[in-house]
């Protein structure tokens, strides 16, 4: 009998420890994919500190229903961005999320740095039909998509309107009306207006940025590849003429700046510079001149204005991938687009229509942004991409450096560039 009572009194104690192990088993934490977790997204991008503060607000609206993803801001400078990309990549450090501009999408889907976002189609909340179709096309391969746009700006003409008006001289918009606004007029133009330490003209964000030279080359025919870019075709009557344009305009007019010189264009000493639409973030701060935006000149084919873009990219091999979507849908909805067209051309059409895009304060004035940007959204053409890009980039910047020293003529320094990016581009 005491031998019975023993066995059931260990029986008991064993069910009581065995009961005590579930339950604490029941409070460790939770599967790491709960939604209660937190953790901890990077998402990268190279915009100044306004765009910064926009994405801020962004994500602290975002916390109102992730309270549990933190989203780490990294901002890295646009040259260097690229190259930071790849080195992130080689150490599988790649941020959950980041921008993409135009010519790097191309090395990043063909080294396998993006993941496929498809699925957001199937989201009916998310309204994927809101976006311009053309707006996709440059992250569209295989019938996957590796991108959500959020920028579609068409290269446009900023000028300082009390230049003209001291020089005596008709405005780009002026020229527009009248329809004579053409590249030959834009050389009169910047000449006409550069005294006393003014240019009349600046094509150059910084010196690296040579590519917004493609829309005058463009306008009369040429391009800087063929159609599959399997030859470099700068090397042309009209690349030549591009180059001549920028050689007689800093070395024989003074219209424009000298390699070197930092002249902005919010220093009220430049007449005309060339940007992307998105660069009204900065004129919107100007308060020493009035200031006004204008289509491009034309050329003998026409006016097709680049057209910068960019969109967001969700990395590979992110440790939160479902979180990681759950931020980039946010910031391409509706809500997260119409809050960057504060600096942003957007690519839904709910957003480009509306008064939140046009009529921020400091704005050009309506008719300027439509003639300027919506009304050029047809003729504008994407930036030249190659999954070689660096590569053929530093071979252009090497001609650009001997045309800024004036040690070659034009035609000798495209040839060079075809020498050097044909081997690449086979």
């Amino acid at each position: 009998m005491k031998k019975k009572l023993k066995l059931l009194f260990l029986t008991l104690i064993l069910l009581a420890f065995t009961a005590a192990c579930s339950n604490d088993a029941g409070t460790e934490p939770k599967d790491k994919d709960s939604k209660d977790e937190e953790v901890e997204l990077t998402f990268m991008m190279w915009g100044n500190e306004a765009h910064q503060e926009v994405y801020n607000n962004l994500i602290k609206k975002f916390n109102e229903t992730h309270p549990n993803i933190k989203v780490k801001m990294e901002s890295v400078p646009f040259p260097d961005y690229q190259q930071k990309i790849t080195v992130l990549a080689a150490g599988r450090e790649l941020p959950d999320v980041g921008w993409v501009a135009e010519r790097m999408a191309p090395q990043f889907m063909e080294n396998g740095l993006l993941e496929d976002v498809s699925s957001f189609k199937e989201d009916k909340d998310y309204n994927m039909d809101d976006f311009f179709p053309s707006t996709l096309d440059l992250f569209e391969k295989d019938s996957k998509l590796y991108g959500i746009p959020f920028s579609t700006p068409p290269m446009v003409m900023f000028y300082n309107e009390d230049l003209f008006k001291k020089a005596g001289e008709k405005t780009p918009n002026e020229h527009v009306a009248a329809g004579t606004w053409n590249w030959e007029q834009f050389e009169k133009s910047a000449k006409a207006i550069s005294a006393d330490g003014v240019y009349g003209a600046n094509f150059f964000r910084d010196w690296n940025t040579w590519i917004s030279l493609l829309s005058h080359t463009w306008s009369y025919g040429g391009d800087l590849f063929n159609k599959d870019q399997s030859k470099f075709t700068w090397n042309s009557p009209e690349g030549v003429e591009t180059l001549n344009m920028l050689d007689r305009m800093m070395f024989k007019d003074s219209s424009h700046p000298k390699a070197g010189e930092q002249v902005s264009f919010d220093s009220g000493k430049i007449g005309m510079f060339f940007d992307v639409y998105s660069y009204v973030s900065a004129a919107r701060n100007v308060k020493d001149f009035k200031w006004d935006i204008a289509p491009l000149p034309e050329g003998s084919e026409g006016r097709y204005p680049m057209l910068g873009q960019a969109g967001y990219g969700l990395f590979k091999d992110s440790k939160h991938p479902e979180e990681a979507k759950e931020l980039l849908k946010f910031f391409t909805s509706q809500e997260g687009i119409t809050a960057t067209s504060t600096f942003f051309v957007p690519p839904r059409e709910s957003v480009l229509s509306s008064d939140a895009f046009v009529n921020q304060p400091n704005n050009p004035p309506v008719e300027s942004i439509k003639r300027a940007v919506i009304d050029e959204m047809e003729n504008a053409r994407l930036q030249a991409g190659h999954i070689e890009w660096q590569k053929i980039d530093t071979a252009i910047q090497f001609g650009f450096d001997e045309l800024f020293g004036q040690l070659k003529k034009p035609e000798d320094i495209l040839k060079g560039m075809e020498e050097k990016i044909n081997p690449i581009l086979k």
